[in-house]
């Protein structure tokens, strides 16, 4: 297989149910979107990891969003890397890929050899949802603890949505006989619908941060522990290889549980940026503020952070002055 050739779940994000039991969850695959995410950047290695954790958790969550709608997560640390931003914007129709777009920002002399998640010092991780024009965005936060960012991703949903959750994520450079180095990444996201436990409630658990365990009692405690026991012998190559489709990784997993599939979500690298919202963003200065920003070419330029796209204008075109 060369790496042109793309296998039928690439870059998508699978929806599931167990029928057997109370819970849901998805199955995601980035493969070029991860390539388009990171070749935008001359990113550290511990860096480009953070940045596909994250790129891989933004595609597990957002796909439950609405058309149109967008889904962002924020890492914001005082450590070597100081923020990591995703966006995921929902399908403009029924049937048309979603798209991410994700980058970081690091002090590179800070950076050392310990694991991705070390670079990370205190901080938060958020997840924050707009609705469009007209709609109050929704924002929550949960402290940067657990040793990943799927485990911050985890501590969220147990503590803001009250929603015992599971991530199962691989990502990293895969080559063949036959290809290059390139990046991989697959993972399974699975959750509990519960009932409100009454610690939930209370806001008491097993620490300052609830976690998924303090939300299930009784059966419900038994069938949650049951499959994420199952959910831990999924492999690797199972997540990023060529060769099991999600659909059959489902029931070598689940089946006693009988997982049921809805329509796969396309995923693609996507940027929104413009040069008119370029323009915007700089209509709020004034003519004095602009001047401060003209290179000595006599131009005013912007590089989105996202796609690397660069913008060269006109300074007497921009600013809330410009047509005065």
């Amino acid at each position: 297989m060369t790496q042109g050739t793309k296998i039928a779940w690439d870059d998508t994000v699978l929806p599931f149910q167990l029928d057997n039991v109370d819970m849901r969850g998805r199955v995601a695959r980035l493969d070029g979107v991860l390539e388009g995410i990171l070749k935008q950047h001359d990113y550290p290695p511990q860096v480009e990891a953070l940045v596909a954790e994250m790129a891989l958790l933004t595609a597990l969550i957002g796909q439950t969003i609405k058309l149109r709608w967008k889904l962002s997560l924020q890492v914001q640390s005082k450590g070597a890397v100081r923020m990591i931003a995703t966006d995921y914007y929902g399908p403009e129709k029924d049937g048309e890929p979603a798209r991410i777009r994700a980058y970081a920002s690091y002090d590179a002399d800070r950076l050392t050899d310990a694991a991705p998640f070390e670079q990370i010092g205190e901080g938060y991780f958020a997840i924050m949802i707009d609705q469009g024009k007209g709609m109050t965005p929704y924002q929550g936060i949960t402290p940067l603890a657990g040793g990943s960012l799927s485990a911050c991703a985890e501590s969220y949903f147990a503590q803001s949505e009250q929603l015992p959750t599971r991530f199962s994520l691989s990502f990293g450079k895969s080559s063949g006989p036959d290809e290059p180095e390139h990046w991989r990444a697959g993972g399974i996201m699975l959750q509990h619908m519960p009932k409100a436990s009454p610690l939930a409630a209370s806001g008491e658990g097993t620490g300052d941060v609830l976690k998924a365990d303090d939300l299930v009692e009784g059966d419900e405690a038994e069938n949650w522990n049951r499959v994420n026991i199952l959910l831990g012998t999924v492999e690797d190559l199972e997540l990023i290889g060529p060769s099991v489709p999600p659909t059959d990784l489902l029931l070598r997993l689940f089946h006693e549980e009988q997982p049921r599939v809805y329509d796969a979500q396309p995923v693609r690298f996507g940027c929104t940026c413009s040069e008119d919202r370029v323009r915007q963003s700089l209509s709020i200065y004034s003519a004095r503020d602009i001047e401060k920003m003209t290179t000595d070419d006599g131009r005013v330029t912007a590089d989105c952070q996202f796609c690397g796209a660069h913008y060269d204008l006109d300074p007497e075109s921009v600013g809330f002055e410009a047509k005065a």
